[in-house]
């Protein structure tokens, strides 16, 4: 290759940061410093909704419903909200969807870069501060109503088992224990896990769990989409493991989700939990 067509940039050891490098060579290309008009944007660009995730033993599930929404109006039916961030961790996106994806994808190659430049994986902890510093970057148009309010979820190969992050608007990065959930119906998903979740689920049972509490989510939140049953399009889930990251096959996912419907048949509002 003619290495005379780079910048000498490109080729002079810097930082193992993809996003500081893009800072300083193309700023224009990073999702925050687009210009956008003054006043408040929120309702102009289609939104993602609810991301959940649970730990379960040996491992972690992500998963996030279809729906993306642009004020009263259904922008989408099957977007796609959780993306594997590398081999051991996936994100979820909640907020301004075309920024998030952005977002997502200059996480990815963040992350990426760094393990060419470094010759080895970032920690768990490393991934989740620099994902807050990407979010952090974006504030500004937070203000204005296009905020990325992800959460990250990963299997520390240090720690031997599965790790959930939240984030605020501000870049603020907090770990959560067991599990939890972003976006407008994340009160209710919330709230149907703490009724189903246990600290012995197995995976098919902390997947089971989650589309559950997606469905509950659903239930009480327009903005959430449910399982839809004629299109055949059921949430994204992914899980991982100490041997990596994989998307549950949709079959699988609709599989679990019809057993969900068929028992919301019985008893609409879900499964009950021992009072004791």
């Amino acid at each position: 290759m003619d290495d005379s067509r780079l910048p000498a940039s490109f080729m002079t050891p810097g930082t193992s940061s993809f996003a500081d490098f893009l800072a300083s060579q193309s700023p224009d290309l990073l999702p925050a410093r687009r210009a956008v008009p003054q006043g408040h944007a929120g309702d102009l660009a289609p939104h993602g909704t609810t991301i959940v995730a649970a730990t379960f033993t040996g491992g972690v599930v992500m998963a996030g419903d279809r729906r993306a929404t642009m004020g009263n109006i259904i922008a989408q039916r099957d977007i796609e909200k959780v993306f594997p961030a590398d081999e051991y961790s996936c994100v979820g996106i909640a907020g301004s969807a075309g920024i998030a994806v952005e977002l997502v994808r200059l996480f990815q190659t963040e992350l990426e870069h760094y393990e060419k430049i470094e010759g080895m994986t970032l920690s768990m902890d490393g991934k989740a501060n620099r994902l807050a510093a990407l979010i952090r970057g974006n504030l500004q148009m937070a203000m204005q109503g296009l905020a990325v309010v992800p959460l990250f979820a990963g299997f520390d190969l240090v720690s031997g088992q599965g790790r959930i992050f939240s984030y605020d608007v501000t870049g603020g990065r907090y770990e959560e224990t067991a599990f939890h959930s972003v976006g407008s119906g994340s009160l209710f998903a919330r709230g149907s896990l703490k009724k189903l979740y246990r600290d012995d689920l197995d995976e098919r049972g902390c997947v089971t769990a989650i589309v559950q509490a997606l469905y509950d989510a659903a239930d009480d939140d327009s903005a959430t989409g449910g399982p839809d049953l004629t299109r055949r399009i059921f949430p994204v889930v992914q899980v991982i493991t100490p041997e990596g990251g994989r998307r549950v096959p949709d079959g699988e996912v609709a599989e679990i989700a019809d057993a969900v419907i068929a028992g919301r048949m019985n008893r609409p509002d879900g499964p009950a939990a021992a009072l004791t």
